[in-house]
């Protein structure tokens, strides 16, 4: 890989890795804040013993300083509110590490085939999401009814696909969509195999319809949220067998068949305008009032597991990538994602 020189947003990259602030950085380099704002902004780089001292604090190799940056924007996180900064950046800088190892000397991968949507408004017509989604199973060639394996699909198509624990309730995934190889994490510290399909789904959601352009309001969630039930849940597909009243007995088998949960199916059934908006809001008051909110009935096993990360690891050709980036991280993303 060619020398792109020294990459300043790499000194904030390893920062955030560490969950740590400009000033704790500046304090555990015994330099000033300013000192590392400089850094961080380009306009002073570091002298070749401040480099080595920051790479040793940091717990990176010094070539890491070095490697090309692709960015993007902060990540289509839900309930921002009530995700702290410091916790949303270093998921977002683990991210990071995970695209890095995905494009650096990572021959054998899927090429990356994301269909692309035309720039989607915030006040988009519901049907328009129906439409994206269905273009997007045409392209992709997946067959009618049920999608079998919603990550290995994401997979196939070169969308890097990683769990790690998010450690908050407030946040079950996020995606960040690099031009050259979007990432999906999904968390890992959850083992509701319904939602971790829909959370997948939904993330896809943002890459069509969202990209680069627009993310952090709610709008853009309920988009998402829209496009991954029709994605996992085709209107044409699923509406004869959809009930338009909470009959468990076919909600149960419906989940089974489809793989989505109860309270996916109800919504879906309402959205679709089989069932009302008063027996859907009585279907939903009775799963509160049993608790199935928390934990459903019909479980269906574990989540689905990606294997991008693993073929990378495991790959003889690629061992040389592995030394530029921070082995803590590697391995905090293997331990995760593959075991």
């Amino acid at each position: 890989m060619a020398d792109a020189g020294f990459q300043p947003g790499r000194v904030r990259l390893a920062r955030e890795l560490k969950g740590w602030s400009q000033a704790q950085l500046a304090k555990n380099l015994n330099v000033t804040a300013q000192a590392v704002s400089q850094y961080e902004g380009g306009t002073t780089k570091p002298g070749d013993n401040s480099l080595v001292r920051m790479a040793k604090t940091l717990e990176v190799p010094e070539e890491f300083f070095y490697l090309p940056l692709v960015d993007t924007h902060e990540g289509f996180f839900r309930s921002l509110r009530r995700t702290s900064v410091t916790h949303r950046r270093r998921a977002r800088a683990i991210a990071q590490i995970a695209h890095d190892r995905a494009t650096i000397d990572a021959d054998g991968l899927p090429p990356v085939t994301l269909p692309r949507h035309e720039p989607i408004g915030l006040d988009a017509d519901p049907n328009d999401i129906e439409s994206a989604a269905a273009r997007v199973r045409a392209e992709w060639r997946v067959p009618r009814g049920p999608v079998p394996d919603m990550v290995a699909l994401l997979e196939d198509h070169g969308i890097f696909v990683i769990r790690m624990p998010l450690a908050t309730a407030d946040v079950d995934a996020f995606s960040l969509p690099f031009p050259d190889r979007p990432v999906v994490v999904l968390c890992s510290d959850k083992g509701d195999r319904a939602r971790s399909r829909f959370d997948a789904a939904h993330e896809l959601g943002h890459l069509v319809l969202h990209g680069d352009q627009v993310w952090g309001m709610k709008e853009v969630e309920t988009q998402a949220h829209r496009f991954a039930a029709a994605f996992l849940m085709p209107s044409e597909d699923i509406y004869s067998d959809l009930p338009d009243r909470a009959d468990w007995p076919t909600l149960f088998a419906l989940k089974q068949e489809w793989e989505v949960s109860i309270a996916a199916l109800l919504r879906r059934s309402r959205d679709l305008g089989k069932m009302s908006t008063s027996s859907y809001q009585s279907a939903m008051k009775l799963i509160s009032a049993r608790g199935w909110r928390r934990t459903e009935p019909v479980p269906l096993g574990l989540p689905e597991q990606p294997h991008l990360l693993e073929t990378l690891m495991s790959s003889t050709a690629t061992k040389s990538a592995d030394t530029l980036l921070p082995h803590a991280i590697l391995d905090e993303l293997v331990l995760a994602t593959v075991g």
